[in-house]
C-alpha cells in the first residue's frame, strides 16, 4: 500500500520544483539532468505501459521532456513536477496511440485485428546483483503478461500496480473517473493468469526496468537536442 506524504513535505517538494524549473529556466543543465533522472523511471513505465513498445516508450519520454521544458515557464507549482510531467508524457503516448489506430484504420479497413504481439521489455544489465535467476524468469512472465492486457487495460494496471499511484492520480492522470480505474484494474487482474497474480508484490517494483544506459541514453539525447550537452 503506497504511503501517502504529509502536507508539510508536499510543500518542500513543491518548493524544490519551483526551484529546479528556475535553474531549468535559466539554462542551467545540471537541473534539467537533474529534473529527468527523477523521473524517468516512472515516465517511461507509464509511456510503456500506453504504446506498449519500449523503443516507442523512449521516444515519447523523449518528445515529452522537450514539450515541457519548452514550456516551462508554466508550471506554476500547483502539482508536482512529477504529476506534471506524467501528464504530458500521457498526453502525447495517447496521441501516438490514436494516431496509430488511425493510419491502421486507413490502411487496413477490411482487415479483422490481428492477435495482440507480445513485445519484450528492455531486460536488466548483465551482472546486476539484486537480481536472480528466478526474479529474472518471474518478471519475465509478468511483463509478457501485462503486454497482453488491452491498451486502457494495461495503462490502468501499470500506473496502480507497479507505479503505486492511488485511485484518484491514476483518474487524474489517465483523465478517467476514478470508477472507471476499479473497474479496469478489476478487468487487468481478471485477464492476467492466476499465476501471476499471486506473485503481484514487492517483485513488480523492479518490473519494466529503467536504469543505467537505457536512462542515461535518453538523458543525453534531450541534453544534445536542448544543446546543453557536455
Amino acid at each position: 500500500m503506497p504511503v501517502r506524504v504529509p502536507h508539510a513535505a508536499t510543500a518542500v517538494d513543491h518548493a524544490d520544483d519551483i526551484m529546479l524549473v528556475r535553474r531549468a529556466l535559466s539554462r542551467d543543465g545540471e537541473a534539467f539532468r537533474t529534473i529527468m533522472q527523477a523521473n524517468n523511471r516512472r515516465l517511461y513505465r507509464l509511456a510503456r505501459g500506453i504504446v506498449g513498445s519500449a523503443g516507442e516508450a523512449e521516444d515519447v519520454v523523449q518528445e515529452a521532456y522537450m514539450r515541457a521544458f519548452a514550456h516551462l515557464d508554466g508550471f506554476r507549482g500547483d502539482c508536482t513536477l512529477s504529476t506534471w510531467l506524467s501528464r504530458i508524457v500521457i498526453n502525447e503516448a495517447l496521441g501516438r496511440l490514436r494516431r496509430r489506430r488511425w493510419e491502421r484504420t486507413l490502411a487496413e479497413p477490411e482487415r479483422p485485428p490481428a492477435e495482440a504481439q507480445i513485445l519484450p521489455f528492455p531486460q536488466a544489465d548483465h551482472g546486476d546483483p539484486e537480481r536472480t535467476m528466478a526474479q529474472r524468469q518471474i518478471l519475465h512472465f509478468v511483463e509478457r503478461a501485462t503486454d497482453s492486457l488491452p491498451p486502457d487495460f494495461r495503462s490502468v494496471f501499470v500506473a496502480r500496480v507497479i507505479e503505486g499511484l492511488s485511485v484518484e492520480e491514476t483518474a487524474d492522470l489517465l483523465g478517467i473517473r476514478p470508477e472507471t480505474v476499479k473497474t479496469r484494474l478489476h478487468r487487468a487482474r481478471l485477464l492476467l493468469r492466476k499465476e501471476i497474480d499471486q506473485q503481484i508484490g514487492p517483485v513488480l517494483m523492479d518490473a519494466f526496468p529503467f536504469a543505467g544506459r537505457r536512462c542515461e541514453r535518453l538523458s543525453e539525447a534531450v541534453m544534445r537536442r536542448l544543446g546543453l550537452s557536455r
